[in-house]
């Protein structure tokens, strides 16, 4: 472990889940970034395996060099992920209910129909 949390377990574990919630934040925001864009890139294979390769290798790095060795703080750094992600899908299916559509971004012009 590189970074050490201090002795005071309430402390430590408060960082440890709050490690994990930061990641989770990184993580999912950068989700929502690489879908909202997928429908105006031409490279849609290349943006997706890229930022999904980014932002797992960014959580694994973050998990491992900030609460490595202790497993106990890596359970709540894992704990504050879930509670991330269970926010965001949440977050997703309320604007749902509520009928707000979540479109993509559409910067390519687009073409009109063909007509023979």
């Amino acid at each position: 472990m590189l970074i050490d949390f201090g002795n005071n377990l309430w402390i430590s574990s408060a960082l440890a889940l709050q490690t994990g919630i930061l990641l989770g934040v990184f993580y999912f925001s950068g989700l929502w970034w690489t879908v909202r864009r997928l429908g105006s890139s031409q490279y849609v294979a290349l943006l997706f395996l890229g930022s999904l390769l980014f932002r797992t290798g960014v959580v694994i790095v973050g998990f491992y060099f900030i609460l490595g060795n202790n497993w106990p703080q890596l359970l709540l750094g894992l704990l504050g992920f879930i509670i991330l992600r269970g926010f965001a899908i949440r977050l997703i299916r309320r604007r749902n209910d509520l009928g707000l559509v979540i479109e993509p971004v559409l910067a390519i012009k687009q073409k009109k129909p063909y007509a023979p």
